[in-house]
């Protein structure tokens, strides 16, 4: 708009603007902005996520292919590293301590082989996960995408990984006069159920790993000492003989040693239903629901904050 001065000269002074008075959120509104990095509603979330299930699936490969690959022997040590532990676990509990008992040899080898296996699998995906966003920080910053498909890829790289190992164990077991039959069926709801687990703790331990890297330090000291716990070496049930009934029970439906228990009874002829607690599927599909349930929302809740410093 314009008005005359005295002098006779026009002088032009600002149009209002059509935002004066408007506050930014309502400006925000207004031209439709929304915050860089905001948390979208689970829904949408959940949305997004399949959306990058090919980069979920991508990245956790490029991860194992890489993982050896300084390696001479390469991809061979995703089978060594655990048949190694086997070795050792076996010359001290089962030369040494004479863990094995109530077991036969052909039974406690197979037996303590995969409780290494699966064992190595929970743990495994529970390391990897603490360091999902601390340790790749220049890519959660640099991209937008669900943060949660970096927890969940390294669980699923920890999964291909197991698979590629379950041949060795295949060959153990077999050795060992255990016979393929239909209880070996149970291989993959079990695995299922494991996976599910293993996401959720991922999901958790990476959020918590995102505040406090310093985790990642202690967390090696609570897996051996849950593995420890677990009846990896042991059987629970044969070993605790004379303990209070609830303390055994307790242990027995420890999630890692359920998953541990429910492979074995698909895979060892001489590990029965006897060594298995009460309701032995119902626990596992409690702890699996409930842990990567519980474990995605409480990660999700934190979904702008990662990467903030």
């Amino acid at each position: 708009m314009s008005e005359t001065t005295n002098d006779g000269a026009v002088a032009v002074s600002d149009r209002p603007s059509p935002d004066d008075g408007l506050s930014a959120a309502e400006m925000a509104a207004k031209y439709g902005l929304a915050v860089s990095g905001a948390r979208p509603g689970l829904v949408e979330y959940v949305r997004q996520l399949w959306g990058r299930r090919h980069f979920i699936l991508a990245f956790s490969q490029a991860k194992l292919t890489a993982q050896y690959s300084q390696a001479k022997l390469g991809q061979l040590w995703q089978v060594a590293t655990p048949l190694l532990n086997a070795a050792v676990y076996y010359f001290i509990f089962g030369v040494i301590l004479k863990a094995s008992r109530g077991m036969s040899h052909d039974t406690y080898i197979p037996f303590l082989v995969t409780g290494v296996f699966v064992f190595t699998f929970t743990q495994s995906s529970i390391m990897a996960g603490v360091r999902a966003i601390s340790g790749n920080l220049g890519l959660v910053r640099a991209l937008h995408f669900p943060r949660a498909s970096l927890p969940i890829s390294f669980a699923l790289q920890q999964l291909q990984q197991l698979l590629f190992s379950m041949l060795v164990l295949f060959v153990v077991v077999i050795g060992f006069g255990s016979v393929p039959g239909l209880s070996w069926l149970l291989i993959v709801p079990v695995l299922v159920l494991q996976f599910l687990f293993n996401t959720g703790l991922a999901l958790i331990v990476a959020r918590m790993g995102a505040k406090t890297p310093d985790l990642a330090q202690l967390m090696p000291f609570i897996m051996r000492t849950w593995m420890y716990t677990s009846g990896v070496m042991f059987s629970i049930s044969n070993v605790l003989v004379g303990r209070p009934e609830w303390f055994i029970r307790a242990l027995q439906v420890n999630p890692a040693a359920i998953y541990m228990d429910l492979m074995r009874f698909a895979l060892i002829d001489g590990y029965g239903a006897s060594n298995l607690p009460p309701h032995v599927w119902a626990i596992a599909a409690f702890w699996a629901v409930v842990v990567a349930g519980g474990g995605f929302v409480y990660f999700w809740k934190a979904e702008e904050r990662y990467g903030r410093g």
